[in-house]
C-alpha cells in the first residue's frame, strides 16, 4: 500500500487534473488523502446556498472516492498570493508529516490562477529529501480551465511527459466531476462534460491507451 496526497487548490481540481489516477489508486489499495487549500467563506457578497451547496459536494466527494482523510486548510480563495507564504508552507507541511505519502500530486506552477500558482510554490519545499524523505514521487497535473489558458509567452507550457491509463475509471471520474454541479457547464464552456472527455481521449491518443491523464514528473526517486 502506496500512501498518496492531492493537493486541490479548490475543490474540483483533483477531480479535473487526476479523478482517474486517484480512482486507480484506491482500486489498487492505496491509501488516498486529500487537501483542499482555500474555502469560499471569505469571499465578499458569498450566497448562503452556494455555501452549502459547495459544502455539500466537498462531502460527497470525498465518500464517492472513498478517500482516507480530507483536509480543508481554509485559505480563503483567489488571496493566496496576498498571504505570507510559509502561513501556507506550514499548514501544507503540518499535513504532510502527519500522512508521510509517498506520491504527491500538485497544480501546475503555471496555471493562470494565482492560487494555483501559489499552492505549487508551497508545496515545492516538499521536494527537499533530506527533510521529507519518505516523498518519492512528485506530478503536476493539467487543471482544465486552468491550465490552458495560461498566454504569458514567458513562461512554459504544461507538456506530460507521465501517462496513467484511466480507462477503467473514466465513467466514475464523470460522475463524482458531475457533483460539482456549480462548477460544471455547458459546451463550449472549458469545465464541460465534453471538454473532459476530449481532454481524456487527447491523453490517451499519446499514449495509445482510450483515456488517460498526463503529468509532468517533478520527482521520482527509484
Amino acid at each position: 500500500m502506496k500512501k498518496v496526497i492531492v493537493i486541490s487548490p479548490h475543490p474540483d481540481d483533483e477531480t479535473l487534473g487526476c479523478g482517474g489516477t486517484l480512482l486507480k489508486h484506491i482500486s489498487n489499495g492505496d491509501q488516498v488523502s486529500w487537501v483542499i487549500v482555500t474555502d469560499m467563506k471569505k469571499m465578499p457578497n458569498l450566497n448562503k446556498n452556494t455555501l452549502n451547496q459547495r459544502n455539500k459536494e466537498i462531502i460527497d466527494v470525498s465518500k464517492s472516492y472513498g478517500f482516507h482523510k480530507t483536509f480543508e486548510l481554509g485559505f480563503p480563495a483567489t488571496l493566496l498570493d496576498t498571504l505570507p507564504k510559509r502561513d501556507l508552507i506550514s499548514s501544507l507541511a503540518d499535513v504532510i508529516n502527519e500522512i508521510k505519502p509517498e506520491i504527491l500530486y500538485l497544480p501546475y506552477e503555471n496555471d493562470v490562477h494565482t492560487d494555483h500558482e501559489q499552492v505549487f510554490k508551497a508545496a515545492s519545499a516538499f521536494t527537499k529529501s533530506f527533510r521529507f524523505p519518505f516523498i518519492k514521487d512528485i506530478y503536476v497535473y493539467h487543471t482544465l480551465s486552468e491550465t490552458d489558458f495560461n498566454l504569458d509567452p514567458k513562461k512554459s507550457s504544461f507538456k506530460p511527459n507521465y501517462f496513467v491509463d484511466i480507462t477503467e475509471h473514466f465513467d466514475e471520474k464523470l460522475a463524482i466531476m458531475r457533483i460539482y454541479e456549480s462548477e460544471l457547464g455547458n459546451h463550449p464552456f472549458p469545465r464541460s462534460v465534453e471538454a473532459i472527455k476530449s481532454h481524456a481521449t487527447l491523453m490517451g491518443s499519446i499514449s495509445n491507451t482510450s483515456y488517460a491523464e498526463g503529468f509532468v514528473i517533478i520527482k521520482q526517486i527509484r
